[in-house]
Order: C-alpha cells, then structure tokens, then sequence
C-alpha cells in the first residue's frame, strides 16, 4: 500500500502510529560537470523531498531506521561512502543520523557488485542472442537475490510503531512485507526533472537520426 501523506487526515494518520512504516525516497544523482540548470532543480528537489518527510514524520512517526541502496556498511562509515556517492543524499541522511535515526548496512557488497557488473555488460550490448539471455537471466538472478537480503534487512531492524526511510532508485523490484505501511515522497519538481531529461535525451538523438537520413 502506497499513501500520500496530503490525502490524510489526522484521525487516519492515528492509526498508522502503531504500526511499521517506510517512507521511499526516489533516488536522484548528478554529475560533477552536470548543467547548472541540472543542478538547480535536483538542489529544488531534495529541498522539497525534506520537506515531505517532515510532514510524514509530523503525522505518523520520525524516522529511525535508514536504508539506502549500493550501502553494504551503517552508521559513520556508510555515512562517508554516501559522501562520495551522492553528497546531496548524504546531507539529508546526516541530518536524519545526527538526530538519532540508525543508517543500516541494507545491502550484501558482493551481491551489489556482481549486479553491477552484470549490468554493465547489458550496457555495452551484445552480438549473440544466445549470450544476450544468459546474461540477462544471472542479472535477474543475482538481483533478485540482492533485492531479498535488503527487504530482510528491513523486515529484521524495523521494529513494531516504528518508521523507516528507503532511499532507492526508480523502477526498482522491492515489494515491501505486508504488515508495512509504505508511502512515497513525491516531490513536486520530480516531474519537471522527468520531462528535462526526456528532452535532453531526445536532443542527443536527433543529430544521430539526421544522419542515418
């Protein structure tokens, strides 16, 4: 079950306190020679995301576990990689810490980097059909594997009334135990961010099809 936290009311949100939440966050990242206009809108953007789970944490419970995707190390020292990986997440997640939410080490290292590994392999293509599927069918093995572990990490370390904070990327598999109340943080600009790199995407592809004319 996903909920915006707008369409609650105060009674409905109540009934959420005693029971296990997850609040998602949908992963953004960005270049160090990102577009300035980039930039800005991804600095809009978890700006608002914060500003979203405040209002969650307001109504139905403050955070106090956190996952986040690729982080196979809690606490300080996941808090550092984070620090490398996505400075931008990485201040929210300090925050969070800081006022005494546990950052847990939701992923295996060895699961994430074989998935890693098989996705860039997908990337790069393939000549043979026959290698293109077994390829793909380890990919889908490795991460269903990868996604299991994080969902038990969850399912362990998130206890009864209590709220958890998944920062993940989008399109991801994770389908979250049924007991938990799941509700997305939808920032407004997330949109716009779609619709931006949609026509970025399309203005590198339009000299390539004026040459293939």
């Amino acid at each position: 079950m996903t909920d915006e936290i707008g369409k609650i009311e105060k009674p409905e949100a109540e009934g959420f306190v005693a029971k296990r939440k997850i609040y998602v966050v949908p992963l953004l990242f960005r270049s160090k020679d990102a577009p300035l206009e980039y930039v800005a809108k991804i600095a809009t953007y978890w700006g608002q995301a914060r500003e979203h789970l405040s209002r969650l944490e307001d109504k139905i419970g403050i955070t106090k576990h956190i996952y986040h995707e690729t982080i196979s190390a809690g606490g300080e020292e996941g808090i550092k990689l984070l620090e490398k990986l996505n400075s931008d997440v990485s201040e929210l997640i300090r925050e969070k810490y800081a006022s005494g939410a546990a950052l847990e080490a939701g992923e295996n290292r060895e699961l994430v980097n074989e998935c890693l590994d098989w996705e860039r392999f997908i990337l790069i293509g393939f000549l043979s059909e026959v290698v293109a599927e077994k390829v793909s069918q380890l990919y889908m093995e490795t991460a269903k594997k990868r996604y299991e572990y994080f969902l038990n990490t969850i399912d362990q370390t998130l206890k009864s009334g209590e709220a958890g904070l998944v920062f993940i990327r989008e399109g991801n598999w994770l389908q979250f135990p049924g007991d938990i109340e799941v509700f997305s943080v939808t920032p407004p600009v997330l949109d716009e961010i779609h619709r931006w790199l949609r026509e970025k995407a399309d203005e590198r592809e339009q000299p390539q099809k004026e040459d293939s004319i």
